[in-house]
């Protein structure tokens, strides 16, 4: 060990060989006690590190727990606190919807909740006959009809339903389409509020003039020739309407059409209008019997004006033959084989040469050989001048919805609704 020392080139104490005392303080200072300081030093660095790395944990738990309570709040503060996502996401798209839409906002509490009457679940939700204060003529009421979303709808259903308040808002007014009142929709259920029309549908009133009877409450139920003119010249009207904002109507028929008591014709049926406008013109889902269809629908190409001629030819056939099915002798399956032959449904003894000229002008198989609506109103302007308007269509036979619903193709439970709404 002394050698050791002495031949030390760091020594920190200047020793002597013999000097063990000096040694021994050296010894303590280089091995003991500068180690026990470097690892006290190295704890120390040690807690500090630890003691701020807890203090960063503790502000960012505060951070949290107040945001926390922040957004609760806020939550509260705006009605949405235990609201599942779905339901947030509802709230959101009501609170951000088009303000255009917010000036046909009708108060619910103009809504007289004890006349709400059930008609049916339509394809959105139930759809209610009820009455609505009427502001412009004070201490009035009048009958609406009330097309609802259901309660339980998704985000984008409502989202759908909005954009159908908005495109029938934008197609404007037309004393020949049933007409948007207003509607309900800063909360769920939204509702939709349309004109009610009184007679209901046309194919309901045309099977009504068959009964012997001259009026049911008042309302005469009965159809010379010269009315049949009318309508059809009130549901071209809502056609060319259509037309001039690049629209195809789609299904064109009697159950199409409602009837006020002074035989204003109100074409409705206007959802598959919006569907064609917003999906294209043959992504609609819902169903056309294949008897009023033109060809080309039967075949799956695009729905046109031209397509919407051909079932304006049927409509005439189901007016002047009080609603009797078209193609009779034909199963709905077999229409398109029998229009490839050239098959045309034959002059009803009803019917005048004239309308039946109309109607086969409607049938012609290629689209360019049909008609235009202008060609269609002239003609039949010029039809009605010299129509009967004394005689009464009659037709003894009573219609059987169900046997009807079979030679037409039609659902039996579509004929058991109230065709009062679009």
């Amino acid at each position: 060990m002394e050698e050791y020392l002495t031949s030390s080139n760091h020594k920190i104490l200047d020793c002597d060989t013999g000097d063990k005392l000096c040694i021994v303080q050296w010894y303590e200072n280089e091995v003991i006690i500068v180690p026990a300081l470097l690892i006290g030093f190295s704890l120390l660095v040690l807690l500090v590190i630890l003691w701020l790395r807890y203090r960063g944990l503790k502000y960012q738990e505060d951070d949290t727990q107040a945001e926390g309570k922040e957004r609760k709040g806020s939550s509260q503060e705006t009605g949405f606190s235990d609201i599942p996502l779905s339901e947030a996401l509802v709230q959101n798209t009501l609170v951000a919807r088009n303000l255009s839409l917010r000036e046909l906002e009708i108060p619910r509490a103009r809504i007289a909740l004890g006349t709400m009457e059930h008609l049916r679940e339509g394809s959105f939700g139930p759809v209610y006959r009820a009455e609505l204060y009427n502001m412009e003529m004070s201490g009035r009421w009048r009958k609406v009809v009330l097309k609802g979303l259901r309660g339980s709808a998704d985000p984008q259903k409502v989202k759908d339903f909005l954009k159908r308040l908005k495109f029938y808002q934008d197609l404007g007014h037309h004393r020949n389409l049933v007409q948007l009142i207003g509607c309900c929709s800063d909360q769920l259920p939204l509702y939709m509020i349309v004109e009610h029309v009184d007679r209901g549908d046309l194919l309901t009133f045309l099977w009504t003039c068959r009964r012997d009877v001259m009026s049911i409450e008042g309302i005469p139920y009965d159809l010379t020739e010269q009315q049949v003119y009318s309508l059809a010249l009130q549901v071209l009207a809502a056609l060319e309407f259509l037309q001039q904002r690049n629209l195809i109507h789609g299904d064109v028929a009697a159950r199409s059409i409602l009837v006020q008591s002074d035989f204003t014709a109100k074409l409705g049926a206007l959802g598959r209008v919006y569907e064609s406008y917003a999906h294209g013109a043959v992504s609609s889902q819902r169903a056309v019997p294949l008897k009023w269809l033109a060809p080309e629908r039967i075949l799956r190409n695009p729905a046109s004006t031209k397509s919407d001629i051909w079932s304006f030819g049927i409509l005439l056939y189901e007016m002047i033959t009080l609603g009797a099915p078209p193609y009779p002798d034909i199963p709905p399956l077999d229409i398109l084989m029998q229009l490839q032959r050239g098959h045309i449904m034959q002059r009803p003894s009803s019917c005048q040469p004239g309308l039946y000229g109309i109607m086969k002008s409607c049938w012609a198989w290629k689209e360019k050989h049909r008609p235009s609506l202008s060609d269609l109103r002239k003609r039949l302007q010029t039809g009605v001048k010299s129509a009967n308007d004394h005689m009464v269509l009659q037709i003894p036979e009573q219609v059987v919805p169900e046997l009807y619903a079979n030679v037409a193709g039609i659902d039996p439970s579509t004929l058991l609704i109230d065709y009062t709404v679009f």
